[in-house]
């Protein structure tokens, strides 16, 4: 397939019209639409002998989709630092590579009962090649809180994605990162590290995150 097929641009656009129905279709079958769901609501089950404790990993997940989906807060995303680890890359490549990746993203978030954050997002951006990568997919920070909640915070936790490069005809593709995250009021700085063989990955992608 060429990859005229799958133009950046193109694709970009579809990734961010997604969310964009997605928050509409959230907006329209929620009751009340500025209320942060926290609660998590047992899992439905015709067997009476299953216990909450028998949930699996994926009825988890897909409730905490769910949940974050039919949430009306949102993120801004501001890509802002790429970094090609240069204990893992020849000179040569690092300096004809691009480490600015302009881009922009959005998305969907909640903060659960124990303070964890819950994210669904899209986004966009210059790849080291100066091509346009989109990526788009579900994100979970764990998060340590030293004093006010709408203060000073610290996150870890991951994000399963899928993306698309120009390399591969913008095919789309899983990849699932972690992440980590600082953050006070408003604002935080995230990050993920692509891990990679020699010249190829180990590379530091980091973004503002605006909520």
């Amino acid at each position: 397939m060429s990859s005229s097929y799958f133009h950046p641009s193109v694709l970009a656009t579809a990734l961010f019209s997604l969310v964009l129905t997605t928050s509409a279709f959230a907006s329209e079958n929620n009751t009340n639409p500025h209320q942060t769901i926290t609660t998590e609501n047992p899992q439905v089950t015709s067997n009476p002998s299953q216990s909450n404790n028998e949930e699996s990993y994926w009825g988890k997940f897909k409730r905490n989709v769910n949940q974050t989906w039919d949430n009306d807060q949102y993120n801004y995303y501001l890509p802002v630092w790429t970094w090609h680890n240069r204990f893992t890359y020849d000179k040569e490549k690092t300096d004809r590579y691009n480490e600015t990746p302009w881009g922009f993203g959005m998305g969907k978030y909640r903060y659960d009962n124990d303070g964890d954050w819950h994210s669904l997002y899209a986004m966009a951006f210059m790849d080291s090649n100066n091509r346009v990568q989109p990526i788009m997919g579900y994100g979970f920070e764990k998060m340590w809180y030293p004093g006010d909640k709408d203060g000073f915070r610290m996150g870890a936790g991951f994000t399963l994605s899928i993306t698309a490069r120009h390399e591969y005809n913008y095919i789309p593709m899983p990849l699932p990162l972690p992440l980590v995250s600082v953050g006070y009021g408003h604002l935080s700085l995230q990050a993920t590290y692509v891990p990679g063989t020699y010249n190829n990955g180990n590379v530091l992608f980091a973004w503002l995150r605006w909520q």
